[in-house]
Parts: C-alpha cells; sequence; structure tokens
C-alpha cells in the first residue's frame, strides 16, 4: 500500500492548480517527491499537508470519490486504513516527545547507505569506480548519455538526483520508505526502510527522451544539458497540458503564470476539492489482489483497452488477462534493458520469456508498433 500512497501524493502533487503552485516550482517540488531520498523542508512541509489531506480523502469518501483522480472507493475497508496509517507516518506530530506509533524516525543516509553496501559488498570502498562503470558502460551505452557523472554519483551515493534550487536536502522524504518482510531465525520481521532502486536511477523516467533536441545538443562529444534539465523541461511541458485539460476553472482566480519563489507559494492546505479537474481523465484504484479476481466479475469483461506490465510484474500475464482485455487491447510488457545488473544473455533471455508468456496467454506480437527494445507490444490473439 506505500506504492499506493505515493501514487495518490504524486497524483496529488500535479493536480495542483496554478494559481497555489506556479509551474516552476510545482515541477521542482514534483521530481524532489519523485526521486530524492532526501528534500528540502519547504518540500517537508508541502508532503505533510498532502498527506494531511489524502487522509482525509482516503477516510471520508466512502461510497463517491472525493475527486475524479484520486478514486479509492473500490479499494476494501483494511486497504484504506492502511493508507490513513501511512499518511499519518508522513505527517508526524512536530513535538518530537510525540513521535508517530512510537517509532523511531528514519535517518534516510543511513538506510540509503546500508543498501548500497549491501549491493556492492566488498567493492564498497572503490564503490566510485563502480557508480563510474555502471554509468559510462551501461547507461551511457543503452542510450542516457545525457545522464551527468557528477549527478548520477551524487544519487548512487545518498539518493539525491534532483538538487535544482540552493537549499538544504536534508529531509527524509518519507514517501519512499515502505516494509519489507525479513525471515530472521524462523520468524517474520517487518523492517521499515528504503527498498528501491539503488542502480538505475530516476533519470530514466522522464530525463533521457525528450521531443526538444535542443536539450540533447553535445559540445566536443559532451552533453551541454543533463539528465536533470530534460526531467525538468518534460514534466513541466506535462504539467503545461494537465493544466490545458482542466475543466471549467474559477472565473475569480488569473489564468496567468506567476513568478514564483518558496517565499510567494500559498501556505494554506491544498484541499482534494481544489485540486484541477481534467476532462475525460480519471484514475480509480483496485484492491492489491483484483488482478486474479477482475475475470470474476462481468463489469470487467473485456473492458481494459491498454494493460500495462513492468518487468517485475510480466509472471502475472495470463490466458485470464484475456478475458478482461478488450478484442482491440494492446498488452505492454517491459523488457529488461535497465536492470544494470543482467548482462546481454540475460537480457535477451528475458525479451524470449515475455514473448513466450504472452504467447501462452494468448497474445501475438503486434507487427504494427515500431518494436524498440524497453518495450514489447502484444495484442490479442484472433479466435
Amino acid at each position: 500500500m506505500e506504492v499506493v500512497a505515493r501514487q495518490l501524493l504524486l497524483l496529488y502533487l500535479a493536480l495542483v492548480p496554478q494559481e497555489n503552485m506556479g509551474f516552476n516550482e510545482k515541477t521542482e517540488v514534483f521530481l524532489e517527491v519523485f526521486g530524492n531520498s532526501e528534500i528540502r523542508s519547504q518540500t517537508e512541509e508541502t508532503l505533510r499537508r498532502a498527506a494531511s489531506q489524502l487522509s482525509l480523502c482516503v477516510t471520508e469518501a466512502m461510497e463517491t470519490a472525493a475527486h475524479p483522480c484520486l478514486n479509492t472507493t473500490l479499494l476494501k475497508f483494511k486497504e484504506r486504513d492502511e493508507l490513513a496509517r501511512i499518511f499519518k507516518l508522513w505527517n508526524p506530530p512536530h513535538s518530537p516527545s510525540s513521535s508517530s506509533e512510537g517509532s523511531v524516525p528514519i535517518v534516510m543516509s543511513k538506510v540509503w547507505d546500508y543498501r548500497v553496501r549491501q549491493h556492492l559488498g566488498t567493492r564498497y570502498d572503490s564503490r566510485k569506480g563502480c557508480f563510474d562503470w555502471d554509468l559510462t558502460m551501461k547507461l551511457h551505452e543503452k542510450g542516457g548519455g545525457v545522464i551527468n557523472k557528477q549527478q548520477y554519483a551524487q544519487w548512487r551515493e545518498r539518493g539525491l538526483a534532483f538538487e535544482m534550487r540552493e537549499g538544504v536536502y536534508q529531509s527524509t522524504n518519507p514517501s519512499l520508505l515502505s516494509l519489507r518482510v525479513f525471515h530472521q531465525n524462523g520468524k517474520k520481521v517487518a523492517v521499515r526502510g528504503y527498498w528501491g532502486d539503488i542502480v538505475s536511477s530516476p533519470y530514466l523516467s522522464f530525463g533521457i527522451e525528450t521531443d526538444d533536441k535542443s536539450l540533447l545538443q553535445t559540445q566536443n562529444g559532451q552533453h551541454i544539458k543533463t539528465a536533470q534539465d530534460v526531467s525538468s523541461a518534460n514534466v513541466q511541458a506535462l504539467f503545461q497540458w494537465l493544466s490545458s485539460r482542466r475543466g471549467c476553472p474559477s472565473a475569480a482566480q488569473p489564468e496567468t503564470e506567476r513568478e514564483e519563489s518558496p517565499e510567494q507559494t500559498d501556505q494554506k492546505s491544498v484541499t482534494v476539492n481544489d485540486l484541477m479537474r481534467l476532462n475525460g481523465i480519471s484514475v480509480t484504484f483496485l484492491p492489491l489482489d483484483s488482478i486474479h479476481k477482475l475475470p470474476e466479475k462481468k463489469k470487467y469483461s473485456h473492458f481494459f483497452n491498454t494493460i500495462y506490465l513492468a518487468a517485475s510484474c510480466v509472471h502475472q500475464l495470463d490466458l485470464t488477462m484475456k478475458q478482461i482485455a478488450a478484442p482491440d487491447a494492446v498488452v505492454v510488457m517491459e523488457l529488461a534493458k535497465y536492470i544494470l545488473d543482467l548482462n546481454k544473455e540475460q537480457e535477451a533471455s528475458f525479451v524470449k520469456k515475455v514473448a513466450s508468456i504472452a504467447l501462452n496467454a494468448g497474445f501475438e506480437p503486434w507487427h504494427e508498433e515500431k518494436s524498440d527494445d524497453v518495450h514489447a507490444v502484444f495484442i490479442p490473439q484472433k479466435e
């Protein structure tokens, strides 16, 4: 549920109206929360207020969604309770004596370093060389040439990917923390920490492709801009597009972009009701175990036009998926290109495995789609 909570938070930030947070600042805050292990105090305050509003949203909206893009009404009661508990963890009381649930605050620098040590083992002392190898021999070779050496090394070292304003990045980003169950002395022990990516980087999501070719220009074989610049431009363009899809803005509020500084941000909490409503767009969250239960419900029979499976979830595609896929559906499966710990043979083997899984589930390659090495695209086989 921590993943669902984080998705709700990122959607909330994306939907904050321009009147409350200008495009530049919204882009910075979004990328900080999205890709940084530690954030600025101003961003932490924004995150706390968002958590407070989202907690109200999931506990109060029982029958009808409080917002079309934050629809949690189909979740189970225990899942909504878990979301409320997570949002409460993100917004603990300010007084240190009353820390939430009696837990000790997690120091992100320590949990990040623990993961790096665990991953590198005996290579930890020569980690800068390892970081450089992964960047130049793997990410740059795979099309990520715009990823800057210093920025990537800083992210590998301490989890700081986006540093766009002068400021101190030292508050733990709670949206990246989650529970993981370990087996210890025959018992199950849940440990709260950071269990996400420490190798590939957040730059892959928004920072290595762009329609604006000026951002990818090189001089003497070196990129002039960085993946941080590309990420910022892409996310800002996405926010401007979202704003253009906005339905019926309040007439009293100006639509012009204002120059903003951290001090100018409207510090009042933006309620879920204040968030932008987008024409023709809604996001509905389903229960965690729903993937195997959807085929049993008539409502979802041949319902989904697009099904996306991350590399870690490709095994979920089976014959039941064909029952919920529309006749003209497209199934997109992520390949292992950016899992840097795999060699070329393992990567090629994964491509074959994905094709085999799709075939056994009743899907065939979509030949109209220009194939790439990041995703494989399939369509339902004709009966």
